[in-house]
């Protein structure tokens, strides 16, 4: 039979067996992994049985492929496992595995050394084997397989967090255990000399050089994958590949861990690429690689399985013995870590404390599988190594392997039901009656409804009605007789509930093209961060992002830098578009968390709590309100402007759904639904077009706005216009700063801002057309006072070298400025009790240019300084 034949007769037969063992291993209640492994040493056995007997049929010749698959290390390292290592790390929600960070880092990374060097240390008290190569089969040892564990964790409805551990542990453990494994073959093999120094060394720049790699081809794909947009083989193919790129440019080409780097650019594809990747693909994107993840995972372990009986034909009672020491070993390291250097973790402040139930669980949990099997056949097929040492590492591997597979694997179930970590708390078993009997009491309803639709006999609808109402009764009875819920737990649930709807509610809008990506990635990352306050803190976290949510991205502020000190309106423009963005869509979802609220909340928490949080909703929805008016107010057009493109995204989205809907009906067909698509992604790259801002910032324009220069003539006019500068604040920045040199004076075009004058009760406020800061320059003193912007403030700015210029050549403006500052001296003198009068009582309301509403403003002769 032909080589190309047997390798298609072997893998499609393992993958047909493979399809039929999931439903078997649910129906014996044994993880799909120890399925796995006994069904593949059962085939290695028929294999090594009926090895050269003659026959026929595709029975005989399936058996003869796989005893003539020529299955190595390298076609499992390059083939499957950037599958599945990519797969494990794709699905990890990167925000919980950075919530306990701490804990899986001393699991992932001082876990490996502490179960490398206990399993090497013990070994080389019993056998004549050196300790390098007792140590590189600890390396092997160390890395844990969380397939069948994560697996027994959802049946049975294990805590979300323990799964978390387990599976960020196993994650990051492969990487540092395959990277320290390398670096003990080399030295066994003579590869590298040195010390522990050198081999430290080299380790962490392995490991250093793969997470950097990663990083860089995770970025790299997420910026490629926007010219594929919308394109879903070829969004999910892209992703394919960067798989096995980077764990060859990490290998062949950096000289670092090509699994660090698999793992590290899966993390990011999974971070960033939920708003890079189009949101009807990323559903796609999910599923096959779940389906490529349980493809290699099978095959791998089948393949390496089917080995086994070979492996283990020369086992002998020395062995069984040896084998015996790694299990006290392995379980003692893993033990110390967990019951010795977590707890000291906590105890730093370092990590979230981890429960001693947990512990037992990961303790018992931590199961060897594929990864180590290919390791070991690594070392079989490596050349260099002695004949003694390659069956040695082979058998001792193979057998810990199984052991942790039919010991530790088969008893997890009871283990974890022993310790009750299956069961609700007290806190979610009354949140899950209370949501129970919300959803049944609604279905009830339903179901009477479609009933009637149907007109089905009352017999029968009752029969179905009284089950739901028998249901209710149970749940209340259990409500009566559970604890209550303090109102502290009921507002902390409430607001995580909260918070992860409003999540899910900006990746809707993003899904729906009413948001753009930018937006939605930053409001998806403040939401992330809110829900760690609210975890922490409770309604105390919630309260203190109430202002953070909507404050100014650090690139708004560096874009002000740049227009402030070198002229350019352009990314001062685009950031202002995008915070206007930002504000409609949180004002956006802000509404309908309230909506929520009242309905939801109110009904599973109670109506105090929705109050309660309501209040909270209308503080930060009042806050944006306030921000976007502020915006509309000084940009009416260009507000109109966005506003009609956020609406444009939305009418888009519901044409788009219409016409698949009509194509689905059969009312226009395929040729007509690929003409309307084709104009509506016309329109769609023409609304995505972000709209010119104009910020108004035309100098004669603003020239005009300020009373100072009224009645100047026009040649004087041109003359002084050619010194100022236009300049925006963005409300709150700070413009002048007390103590600071007085380099220049302003004048306000458009806006407000308040002076921050020591031993005044309240600030002065200045409006359109007043002007500050020259009285720093005409006395050469600091200023004497901070002057913040109000809102959105356009003004007209005087360097101090052109003020002297100007002072010089114009005599009756220099007496202009001199009886302004007089008058603001005047203004601030003290007087006497009787006819005192706070400065507040001073400000005179100003008149109001470019759609800003009339502020506090003092008069030029009163109460401005700096």
């Amino acid at each position: 039979m032909h080589d190309i034949v047997i390798y298609v007769l072997g893998v499609s037969g393992l993958l047909a067996l493979v399809s039929f063992l999931p439903p078997l291993a649910a129906r014996l209640q044994v993880p799909y992994t120890v399925l796995l492994a006994a069904v593949g040493v059962a085939l290695g056995a028929v294999i090594q049985s009926f090895a050269g007997v003659q026959g026929a049929g595709p029975v005989h010749d399936f058996l003869n492929s796989l005893a003539g698959l020529d299955v190595s290390s390298e076609v499992l390292l390059y083939i499957f496992l950037p599958v599945l290592l990519f797969e494990t790390a794709l699905a990890v929600d990167v925000r919980r595995l950075f919530d306990d960070i701490g804990p899986i880092l001393v699991l992932a990374v001082v876990a490996v050394f502490v179960c490398t060097f206990a399993i090497g240390f013990a070994l080389s008290l019993f056998t004549s084997m050196g300790l390098v190569a007792c140590l590189l089969l600890g390396s092997i040892l160390a890395t844990t397989d969380p397939a069948a564990v994560v697996g027994v964790f959802r049946d049975l409805g294990a805590p979300r967090r323990l799964t978390m551990l387990v599976e960020g542990e196993s994650l990051l453990n492969d990487a540092a255990a395959i990277a320290l494994f390398t670096l003990l073959l080399g030295m066994l093999t003579s590869r590298t000399h040195g010390g522990a120094m050198e081999a430290a060394t080299e380790f962490l720049r392995d490991f250093a050089g793969g997470v950097l790699t990663g990083y860089v081809c995770g970025r790299v794909a997420c910026f490629l994958v926007e010219p594929v947009r919308d394109q879903p083989m070829a969004e999910i193919t892209l992703t394919v590949a960067l798989a096995y790129l980077t764990y060859v440019l990490a290998e062949h080409y950096v000289g670092a861990s090509g699994v660090v780097a698999v793992v590290t650019s899966a993390l990011v594809v999974g971070s960033v690429g939920r708003t890079r990747i189009s949101p009807a693909t990323w559903g796609a994107l999910e599923h096959v690689w779940r389906q490529l993840g349980f493809w290699a995972n099978s095959l791998i372990f089948l393949m390496t399985a089917i080995l086994v009986p070979r492996l283990l034909l020369g086992i002998g009672w020395v062995d069984v013995g040896l084998l015996a020491v790694v299990v006290v070993a392995a379980t003692a390291a893993r033990a110390l870590v967990l019951f010795g250097l977590l707890p000291l973790l906590s105890a730093t402040g370092l990590g979230q404390q981890v429960s001693h139930s947990y512990k037992a669980v990961m303790l018992w949990g931590g199961l060897r599988g594929a990864v180590s099997l290919t390791l070991a056949l690594a070392v079989t097929e490596n050349g260099r190594l002695p004949e003694r040492v390659q069956s040695f590492v082979a058998v001792i591997v193979t057998g810990f392997v199984f052991y942790t597979l039919f010991v530790n694997g088969t008893t997890l179930r009871a283990l974890i039901r022993l310790l009750k970590l299956d069961q609700l708390s007290p806190v979610e078993h009354a949140m899950r009656n209370r949501a129970l009997a919300l959803s049944l009491a609604s279905i009830r309803e339903r179901v009477e409804n479609v009933a009637r639709h149907y007109e089905v006999d009352e017999a029968a609808t009752e029969a179905v009605v009284s089950q739901y109402a028998d249901r209710l009764g149970a749940i209340d009875r259990e409500r009566e007789a559970e604890l209550p819920i303090s109102n502290e737990d009921r507002v902390t649930i409430g607001l995580a509930i909260l918070v992860n709807r409003e999540e899910e509610l900006y990746f809707a809008h993003f899904k729906e093209g009413v948001l753009s990506r930018g937006v939605a990635e930053l409001l998806t990352a403040r939401s992330a961060r809110l829900l760690d306050a609210v975890r922490a803190q409770g309604r105390a976290g919630y309260r203190a992002f109430e202002e953070p949510f909507i404050a100014f991205t650090p690139w708004m502020r560096v874009a002000s830098l740049l227009h402030r000190r070198l002229g350019w309106r352009a990314p001062l423009a685009r950031r202002l578009a995008f915070r206007f963005e930002i504000l409609v869509g949180v004002r956006t979802v802000q509404r309908e968390l309230l909506d929520f609220t009242q309905t939801k909340i109110a009904q599973v928490l109670g109506q105090d709590v929705s109050c309660e949080m309501e209040g909270m909703l209308a503080v930060r929805l009042a806050m944006v309100e306030q921000a976007l008016a502020a915006m509309k107010l000084q940009y009416p057009d260009y507000a109109l402007m966005l506003q009609s493109r956020y609406v444009g995204r939305a009418a888009l989205r519901l044409e788009e759904a219409d016409f698949r809907a009509l194509h689905a009906e059969s009312i226009i067909s395929a040729e007509v639904l690929t003409d309307l698509e084709r104009d509506l992604d016309t329109r769609r790259r023409a609304l995505e077009r972000l709209p010119k801002l104009d910020l108004r910032l035309d100098l004669m324009d603003l020239v005009g706005r300020v009373r100072f220069f009224d009645g100047l003539e026009e040649g004087r006019l041109r003359g002084i216009t050619t010194l100022l500068k236009p300049r925006l604040a963005l409300p709150g920045e700070t413009i002048v700063r007390r103590g600071e040199r007085g380099d220049a004076m302003f004048f306000i075009a458009s806006g407000a801002v308040e002076v921050l004058v020591p031993g005044l009760a309240e600030p002065v406020k200045l409006g359109t057309g007043d002007v500050f800061g020259e009285m720093a320059l005409l006395t050469r003193q600091r200023r004497n006072a901070d002057v913040r912007a109000l809102g959105y403030c356009q003004m007209l700015v005087l360097d101090a070298k052109d003020f002297r210029q100007l002072m010089r050549r114009d005599t009756e403006l220099r007496a202009h400025f001199q009886a302004l500052a007089e008058a603001r001296r005047n203004a601030l003198k003290p007087k006497p009790p009787a006819d005192r009068a706070p400065a507040a009582d001073q400000a005179v309301a100003a008149p109001a240019d470019a759609g800003e509403p009339a502020v506090e403003a003092a008069p030029q002769g009163a109460g401005a300084q700096g």
